[in-house]
């Protein structure tokens, strides 16, 4: 994902988690904050160190942000989203962390329901 996706200073995340809404499934928190200045969403990501090791935190993170590379049509515009890992993440693979991070972004209702079901084929 380009930098221009991408939250990354502690000022913008903490904007997010006081005044965006969250979201919750077993693995993932979503933290969705409405921003219609921007044209395209926003994805911050945060892997605790509880989950294991760095090899293992970061791979989380390139499976989310590969999720949300191939959802990024549909997601909502003008969007910030925080995603906290749970710990149960790190011991699923790409497929199983795809259809949880689809799964908790229904929830959220910021999928658009054309590209949301051609994804469960």
């Amino acid at each position: 994902m380009k930098k221009e996706f991408r939250i990354k200073k502690n000022k913008e995340f903490q904007h997010v988690f006081k005044n965006g809404k969250s979201f919750a499934n077993r693995q993932f928190i979503i933290y969705v904050l409405g921003n219609p200045v921007q044209e395209k969403f926003r994805i911050g990501l945060s892997v605790s160190k509880k989950i294991g090791n760095s090899v293992m935190r970061n791979r989380i993170k390139r499976c989310i942000r590969q999720s949300i590379f191939e959802l990024q049509d549909s997601l909502k515009a003008g969007q910030d989203y925080v995603i906290i890992a749970r710990k149960p993440v790190s011991e699923m693979d790409f497929h199983q962390i795809k259809s949880s991070l689809i799964h908790v972004l229904r929830v959220a209702k910021v999928l658009q329901k054309t590209v949301e079901n051609n994804q469960q084929k």
